[in-house]
C-alpha cells in the first residue's frame, strides 16, 4: 500500500497542460517584468514613478485575489482561469499604444486584475490535479514550468526592447498570454462541489489556515520588488555589464531546486528546507548591497535562486497542507495575496529609499526583510510547541 502510494500519477495530461499553460503566461509577464521600469524611463518618469507603476499592479491583483478564490469554489476553475488569461492579454497588449504614465498606470490595474485571477486558478488547478501524497514533489514541477519561463523571460525581454518598438514587443508578451489562454482551453476541470450551509453571513477574503507561511512569504517577496523593478537601474549606475545574465543565472538556480526541495518537504517537513533558504536569500541581498562587479552579481544571482526555489513551493504546499477541498482556491488566494503584497510594498517603497538613499540601501533594506521573516518563523514554531505541549498534558 505504501508501495503504492509512492506512485500515484503526477503527469497526466491535464498537468502537462497547466504546466504548458503557465510557461507561456509566466514568459509574457517575466518578458515584462525589467522592462517596464524602462518603458517609464521612456515616458519621462524616475525611480518614485517606477515604484508605484511597478507595484499597482500587484495591490490590484492583491485586492482581487479574494474574489477569485470565492469564485473558484463557485463558478469554477475554468471559468475564472479563463476570465483572468483574457484580462491579461488585452491589458499587456495595450501598453504599447500608450503616451502617458497615467494611462499606463491605468492599464496596470487591469493587468493585474487578470494576473489576480488567472494565477489563483491556476495554482488551484494544479492543486487539484496532483495526489496528496507527492503535493510538494508536484508543486515543484509546476512552479518549474513558472522558473523555465523566468529562466527566458527577462533576458529575452532585454533583448528585444533593445532591437525592436515598444508596441511590437508589448504584442509578443500578449501573444504568449494567448497562447496560454487556448491551452487552458483543453483542461478537464475540476467540478465545483456544493458549499457546506454557513451559519452566519460574512466576508470570505483569507483561509486562516494559509495565514503563516503566507506571512512568512510576505517579507520574502519583498525583496522581489526590490530586484525586479530597481536591479537593472543598479547596474547600469554602478557600470557593471551582465543584468541579463543575472536572470538565467537566477532561473536557472532556481529550477535545480525545483527537483528535489520539494520531496524534501513532503518526507521531512518545512523545518527542513525554509531555514536554508532563507539563509540563502540573505546572502544574497547582502551581495547586491555591495555589488563591485559582474561576478558578486551572479554569486547573488546562484544563492537567490536556490533560497527562493526552496522555500517558495515549500510554503504554498504548506498553505493548503490541512485545508478542505471546498476552501484550496481561497487558500491559494490568501498565499497569492500576501506574494502580491510583497512585491507590491517592496517596489513602492523601495522607491522612496532608491531616490533618497541610492539604489544599494534598497537592497540593505531588503536584508533586514528576510531577517524578519526568520524571526516570525522562529516564533510560529515556538507557539506551536507550546500549544502541542498544553495539549499533551
Amino acid at each position: 500500500m505504501e508501495k503504492q502510494m509512492t506512485k500515484e500519477k503526477i503527469w497526466t495530461k491535464d498537468f502537462v497542460l497547466i504546466c504548458l499553460a503557465n510557461f507561456f503566461i509566466f514568459l509574457g509577464f517575466q518578458m515584462t517584468l525589467p522592462t517596464i521600469p524602462l518603458f517609464v524611463e521612456d515616458l519621462g518618469g524616475n525611480e518614485q514613478l517606477i515604484g508605484f507603476v511597478v507595484g499597482i499592479f500587484t495591490f490590484s491583483a492583491l485586492l482581487l485575489r479574494p474574489i477569485a478564490g470565492s469564485s473558484l469554489e463557485t463558478k469554477g476553475r475554468g471559468f475564472v482561469y479563463l476570465i483572468g488569461l483574457t484580462v491579461f492579454v488585452l491589458s499587456v497588449g495595450s501598453f504599447g499604444f500608450l503616451t502617458s504614465i497615467v494611462l499606463l498606470f491605468a492599464m496596470r490595474v487591469v493587468q493585474g486584475a487578470g494576473w489576480g485571477f488567472s494565477t489563483t486558478a491556476s495554482g488551484t488547478i494544479a492543486t487539484d490535479l496532483i495526489p496528496a501524497s507527492r503535493r510538494g514533489e508536484g508543486m515543484g514541477y509546476y512552479g518549474l514550468s513558472g522558473n523555465l519561463a523566468l529562466a527566458f523571460g527577462p533576458s529575452l525581454g532585454l533583448i528585444l526592447t533593445g532591437i525592436i518598438s515598444f508596441k511590437l514587443f508589448f504584442l509578443i508578451c500578449a501573444g504568449l498570454g494567448l497562447m496560454a489562454l487556448l491551452l487552458s482551453s483543453r483542461i478537464t476541470y475540476k467540478k465545483v462541489e456544493p458549499k457546506p450551509k454557513q451559519t452566519k453571513s460574512k466576508l470570505d477574503l483569507y483561509e486562516k489556515s494559509a495565514l503563516k507561511p503566507s506571512m512568512l512569504m510576505f517579507f520574502i517577496t519583498v525583496t522581489f520588488g526590490g530586484i525586479a523593478a530597481f536591479l537593472p537601474l543598479y547596474t547600469a549606475e554602478k557600470q557593471i555589464a551582465g543584468i541579463q545574465f543575472y536572470f538565467l543565472i537566477y532561473a536557472l538556480a532556481l529550477m535545480v531546486t525545483r527537483t528535489f526541495a520539494g520531496q524534501v518537504y513532503d518526507r521531512r517537513g518545512h523545518i527542513a528546507v525554509y531555514i536554508p533558504g532563507t539563509l540563502l536569500i540573505l546572502g544574497a541581498m547582502i551581495l547586491l548591497a555591495w555589488l563591485p562587479n559582474s561576478t558578486v552579481l551572479y554569486i547573488a544571482a546562484i544563492l537567490y535562486g536556490l533560497g527562493f526555489g526552496t522555500v517558495q513551493p515549500a510554503l504554498q504546499s504548506w498553505a493548503i497542507e490541512k485545508v478542505p477541498m471546498n476552501r484550496r482556491g481561497m487558500a491559494n488566494a490568501t498565499f497569492y495575496s500576501f506574494f502580491d503584497l510583497g512585491v507590491g510594498i517592496g517596489a513602492m517603497v523601495f522607491g522612496q529609499i532608491g531616490h533618497l538613499l541610492g539604489y544599494s540601501s534598497i537592497y540593505k533594506t531588503a536584508a533586514v526583510s528576510i531577517f524578519i521573516s526568520m524571526l516570525l518563523y522562529f516564533y510560529f514554531l515556538y507557539k506551536e510547541r507550546i500549544s502541542a505541549g498544553q495539549q499533551g498534558s
